[in-house]
């Protein structure tokens, strides 16, 4: 062996890394143990204290590096939605609705129609909506000028009549690209707000697309609500400080006196009235500054009993830090965790009553750099508390965006970055007002009630130019210049897919998916150690160990998702690693076999395997890939892991078995290769194959007939994914009818179609519906749980409230709209289709022969009709659901790369018996490659089967349509590759010889 120094160097650092990698996870769930164990039940208390220790250091790296709570969090293994619960959601900012505010909503019947037919083409195309819409403009009027249409008072300066179609094109892409990226940048902040674990908002690759995954969400509908919601810029007038300095002592003492008087209560019992209060403790301010402010405060503490002493430290000053500028709107500073204790003293009645009732708190959008904070470098978030001043009847700002016609970040005269901003006439008119009155003083910029600036005005601004300065760094110029132009374009987002999992069920997706990954282990190691005797099936098992803990490692150092598919990949990875082993173990006995002793036998046997384990690894690593590709979510999940799971197992099983090998080798341990019981297994078998294939080709045929059959007249159960609309789980506290379920629901869901189905237990249904699945809005999704709730009280009972139902009886719900639907049907035919073309000519060139490409594409062909036919056939009599979704895509892919592999490992074996036999008849050599290949293809196939059974019976309801597509693949795919890939290719082969020997 070759290199051995270089191979354990790098075992041994990949163990390093792995171990540092999942060091992290394991220190957060120390720390979040011990928050359970100090919560005792209280999930209030359980967060107080995770953000308590969110910046102190948990984990220290070799006495290197200390890492704190949040540090290690954004390090560990993360979990998926459907594993720890949350909420998933695909946004869409349309493209035609940006299109349509550019062109100020043009009546143009050629532009609007051009529109329309944009949208029935993004249906089936992968163009972007542009050119599709320049496109359908052009087919309706060749003539037609866009100048026309796009020449408004936003787009003034860049197109003008002359302009030409394609430069408006540009201009308009340029524009919407914007937009887009603006609509990003908003989402992202109102997300932050939600405060969330481990937010996740990352672009898809369609235009105007957004992926958010929000673990740990309590009110879906807030989020829907302020998700979807137009973006409200506005300018507003602020106070100064100094105007509101004797108002926040008097809140200051208000707050302490109800402090005092809850904490008087805890300890007496006497109502609220009878307790003595602090009111007579007033803070005088001889000066203005936050200094002094805090100095009195600290002179009054003194003078009262112990009691009010410590309950100071519930004081409104306590939480907020009072700003020691001496001009300027800036009330002052609060730490990221005591923003909602500020906003909850400072909308207190009796506090509220204290201020003038034209003033307004909101808080700075970003947080500030870590400043000092009592003597200490303060490493949590620190944002910025600012006084607004309402002076409308109506409480609406004196500005707003809709005036803005322009604005961009630029350089100014010194080299600094500032924001140049252009407004309407209307616009212009109002900000000259609203200068003037404020000059010394600032103006507001407000986003969806975030101030995101506060410039002083030194002077009266007419024409409705303006220039913002300060000290902006490249990207908070761009970035403020996006958020003053968010006011042009009201182009919202629309959820176009939504997916809600309930905390328990996410946990019992842990649990199912966790025991069946430790019990499918535990076979695995167990029948590797009863095939193959105990030391070599020792030497496999800690190979399967140190893959285990390589994927893991991996995972964790990648930032990976952990889904419950993802643990399915795991565990499928489990099976195929076993592929190695098997494949170098069965060359080894053929090499013992053959005479030779231990030593040379192993050399051998691990030489003469390495071809067929390359090609059976590189294809399904391609299918990984496409999976990857074309797939979203948990699929993308399973894909990740299957191709770490390729690439660490062809690593143990090559290199840390053959090293354990070379060792136990210079120990003299003697060492052998199977048991009694299994040394003759699949052993000198004479199957005729290829003399049979007729007979096989008959069974198949049958089998495809009546796959296509069934395909044709009873058709395929079309999940949600590719037929849009609504699933929902929901369970029950005692066993219920399905069917009674679909009468009261069909009456609430009045001429749409419903379908209810027992999901796991007799006590749970799935629910699914197309009710109002056009139609978009931020209540559509909870009317028309009100509706599913109207339907279900007679089940549930009287007793059980609306928000009891969303809370605990609703399990999950998913919302998929009809255009990303059609975006996954067409994203599944292309990554089918794509993976057979990639796979054949894989093949072609590794084997320079295009039929056995054709042999092995046939087989592939075989086996998806049969999968399909099957999932046809039984979709409506079988107790689990075989939808047809991207899970179902997911699993034939697998079974594509499944079947690929044993198909590559048959052709490797034959074309290695054609080398060393050339002159022996092609049909016996070809029947002793198979029967040779035998015993590893019943081995490596039973394995994966066991660990997919095992997976199917424990792994819960979610994943069975899935894992029993898998099961199905490895039971036809290790057929095909015996029965079908083989004699297609040769019958292939046999014609082409004959053709020219004719021709001779």
């Amino acid at each position: 062996m070759q290199n051995k120094g270089a191979i354990r160097v790098f075992a041994i650092l990949l163990a390093l890394v792995s171990l540092y990698q999942l060091m992290f996870t394991y220190q957060t769930r120390q720390e979040e143990n011990k928050a359970k164990e100090i919560a005792m039940g209280n999930q209030q208390i359980e967060t107080n204290y995770l953000d308590s220790v969110a910046n102190e250091p948990i984990y220290n790296f070799l006495g290197l590096k200390k890492y704190t709570y949040r540090e290690c969090k954004e390090k560990e293994i993360n979990f998926g939605l459907d594993l720890k619960g949350g909420m998933n959601l695909i946004l869409e900012v349309r493209v035609a609705d940006i299109l349509k505010a550019l062109s100020n909503y043009n009546s143009d019947p050629t532009f609007n129609k051009a529109l329309q037919l944009a949208e029935e083409k993004e249906k089936t195309s992968s163009e972007n909506f542009i050119s599709l819409f320049y496109d359908s403009f052009k087919e309706l009027d060749s003539e037609a000028r866009l100048a026309a249409i796009f020449n408004t008072v936003e787009l003034k300066g860049r197109i003008d009549y002359n302009t030409s179609n394609d430069e408006v094109i540009k201009v308009v892409r340029e524009e919407a690209k914007s937009a887009i990226d603006n609509a990003f940048n908003i989402l992202r902040t109102r997300i932050d707000r939600f405060g969330v674990t481990q937010p996740n908002i990352q672009r898809l690759e369609k235009a105007g697309r957004v992926l958010v995954e929000l673990p740990g969400v309590k009110d879906p509908q807030r989020v829907r609500k302020l998700l979807q919601g137009t973006a409200s810029l506005e300018f507003w007038e602020t106070y100064e400080l100094s105007e509101l300095v004797q108002n926040l002592i008097a809140a200051n003492n208000k707050v302490i006196s109800i402090e005092n008087a809850k904490a008087a209560l805890n300890k007496t019992d006497k109502p609220v009235e009878e307790v003595e209060t602090v009111d007579s403790l007033e803070v005088k301010a001889d000066e203005d500054t936050a200094d002094d402010l805090l100095s009195q405060l600290d002179e009054t503490e003194t003078a009262v009993d112990s009691l009010a002493a410590t309950q100071t430290q519930n004081s409104l000053f306590s939480v907020l830090n009072p700003s020691q500028r001496q001009t300027g709107p800036l009330v002052g500073y609060s730490l990221a965790k005591d923003t909602s204790k500020v906003n909850r003293y400072l909308q207190m009645e009796q506090v509220r009553a204290l201020f003038p009732k034209n003033v307004r708190f909101m808080w700075t959008v970003k947080p500030l750099p870590p400043r000092e904070i009592d003597g200490k470098m303060s490493k949590d978030e620190i944002f910025e508390l600012i006084a607004i001043k309402v002076t409308s009847h109506d409480g609406r700002p004196p500005l707003e965006g809709d005036v803005i016609t322009n604005a961009r970040a630029e350089t100014g005269q010194r080299g600094d970055y500032e924001i140049s901003m252009g407004m309407n006439t209307e616009g212009a008119n109002v900000w000259a007002r609203l200068t003037k009155a404020s000059i010394g003083k600032s103006i507001a910029i407000v986003l969806d009630s975030y101030v995101y600036s506060y410039p002083t005005v030194n002077a009266e601004i007419k024409g409705g130019r303006s220039s913002i300065t300060g000290n902006f760094t490249t990207e908070e110029a761009k970035d403020l210049a996006n958020i003053l132009k968010s006011g042009k374009l009201p182009a919202p987002a629309r959820i176009v897919e939504d997916t809600v999992v309930g905390p328990s069920l996410g946990q019992e997706a842990v649990d199912s998916g966790l025991s069946s990954f430790v019990l499918a282990f535990i076979v695995v190691l167990v029948y590797m150690m009863f095939f193959y005797g105990f030391k070599a099936g020792a030497v496999s098992d800690i190979a399967l160990l140190a893959n285990m803990f390589f994927i893991l490692g991996v995972l964790a150092s990648f930032g990976a998702v952990l889904t419950l598919p993802g643990i399915a990949g795991i565990v499928l990875t489990i099976g195929m690693s076993v592929d190695a082993n098997v494949l170098i173990y069965e060359r080894i006995r053929e090499e013992m076999a053959a005479g030779k002793g231990v030593r040379l036998a192993i050399s051998d046997g691990y030489k003469n395997a390495f071809s067929a384990i390359i090609d059976s690894n590189v294809t399904t690593f391609l299918t990984g890939i496409i999976l990857f590709v074309f797939g979203t979510g948990p699929i993308k999940g399973f894909a990740t892991t299957l191709m770490i799971g390729i690439a660490t197992s062809f690593f143990t099983a090559i290199f840390i078995t053959r090293l354990i090998f070379e060792w136990l080798l210079t120990k003299k341990v003697d060492i052998k290769f199977g048991t009694k019981l299994t040394h003759g297994f699949m052993k000198n078998t004479k199957i005729k194959f290829l003399e049979k294939r007729k007979l096989f080709f008959i069974i198949s045929g049958i089998a495809i007939l009546i796959s296509v059959g069934s395909l044709a007249t009873h058709g395929l159960k079309l999940g949600i994914d590719f037929s849009g609309g609504r699933n929902y789980v929901v369970r029950f506290e005692e066993n219920v009818s399905a069917s009674d379920i679909q009468s009261a629901l069909a009456d609430e869901f009045e001429g749409s179609n419903v379908e209810v189905k027992t999901f796991g237990g007799d006590n749970q249904v799935r629910i699914a519906t197309n009710y109002m699945i056009e139609e978009n809005g931020t209540e559509v999704d909870n009317t028309i749980e009100k509706k599913l709730y109207n339907g279900l009280v007679p089940t549930l009972g009287a007793d059980v409230t609306f928000d009891d139902f969303i809370n605990n009886y609703r399990m999950s719900s998913q919302k998929v709209g009809p255009t990303i639907a059609t975006d996954i049907k067409t994203k599944a035919y292309y990554s089918i289709i794509f993976s057979l073309i990639v796979i054949f000519l894989y093949i072609l060139i590794r084997f320079r022969n295009w039929e056995y490409g054709l042999g092995a594409v046939v087989a592939l062909l075989h086996d998806v009709i049969i999968v399909l036919g099957v999932f046809s056939i039984f979709y409506s009599i079988v107790p689990f659901s075989l939808e047809i979704d991207q899970a179902f895509i997911a699993a034939i892919l697998t079974v594509i790369g499944y079947s690929i592999n044993d198909t590559v490992v048959v052709f490797d074996r034959i074309r290695e018996f054609l080398g060393l036999y050339p002159r022996r008849d092609k049909i016996g050599v070809v029947d002793s490659a198979l029967n040779s290949t035998i015993s590893r293809t019943i081995n490596t196939s039973l394995t994966t089967f066991i660990v997919l059974l095992v997976i199917f019976l424990f792994g819960g309801e979610v994943i069975q349509g899935f894992v029993f597509a898998l099961m199905l693949g490895v039971v036809v795919g290790t057929y095909s590759s015996l029965f079908i890939a083989t004699p297609v290719a040769i019958a292939v082969i046999d014609r082409k010889e004959k053709k020219k020997v004719t021709e001779k």
